[in-house]
């Protein structure tokens, strides 16, 4: 098997970059690509969760074309070339398979979980917290999930899921008196904890916060745009009661 349009490419990257190739490529920069680098790898999660293989292929083919456009800019500059970026990959993942290129003996995927964070772990000993390696540019809800989950491995856990419950409910009271007094940025404080200590419990349960939200985003404009098709007057001329009852049609349909 060959990988003759990887490695044309990748040429016709550079040639874009290239004094006498495409003025807007040249000018492009790893922070002006930021931004690139985020929106196609969203939408080949939207193609995933679509199961639009014809789509998918497409977006990943935008995902490559981020990667290469990075390590062609970290070439010119005498950082990195794509090579060293393949050479990393490859050689992170035999040494966090040594079940599969080496003699480790596994029973299970816990144990396979287990061997890889040990072997991360080594291999970030510069690393002084459980805390350390949480991205800053993830969506906040993405990075409660890493946090809490990176808290448990130290310990740091409910004893039971009710406890968890009586936590989140705790949180709803401290954002009702945050609420009392007045002061914004105190509720502003108590709602993140809130959604924090829903995040866990989230958690719990094996369920993907980041998942769950963006599947209920999707269920809500499909029913609101179902609400748009039903509705006999404009929206805005709507009472509270003429909206639930159109909601419980759209419900019922979609």
């Amino acid at each position: 098997m060959g990988y003759e349009n990887l490695e044309e490419l990748i040429a016709v990257i550079a040639k874009l970059r290239a004094p006498d190739g495409c003025q807007w490529d040249r000018e492009q920069t790893h922070s002006s690509l930021r931004p690139n680098m985020i929106e196609e790898a969203y939408e080949a999660v939207d193609a995933i969760d679509d199961n639009d293989m014809v789509h998918l292929k497409e977006e990943l083919g935008d995902v490559l074309l981020q990667v290469v456009l990075h390590a062609q800019i970290a070439s010119e500059e005498g950082a990195f070339t794509i090579e060293d970026v393949a050479k990393g990959i490859k050689d992170k993942l035999i040494h966090r398979h040594p079940h599969v290129f080496g003699d480790t003996k596994v029973n299970s995927t816990k144990d396979i979980l287990d061997n890889w964070d040990k072997l991360k772990a080594e291999e970030k000993k510069h690393r002084k917290s459980a805390m350390d390696g949480i991205s800053k540019a993830q969506s906040a809800l993405m990075s409660a999930q890493k946090i809490s989950k990176k808290a448990v491995k130290t310990g740091f856990e409910w004893p039971d899921e009710e406890s968890l419950y009586d936590c989140i409910y705790s949180e709803f009271e401290e954002f009702k008196d945050a609420k009392k007094e007045g002061n914004r940025e105190h509720m502003e404080e108590e709602f993140g904890d809130i959604l924090f200590a829903v995040v866990n419990l989230a958690r719990w349960n094996k369920i993907d916060a980041e998942q769950a939200l963006l599947k209920s985003n999707k269920k809500f404009m499909t029913r609101f745009r179902k609400m748009e098709e039903l509705a006999t007057k404009p929206l805005t001329e709507y009472s509270f009661e003429e909206f639930d009852e159109l909601w419980r049609k759209a419900k019922k349909t979609v």
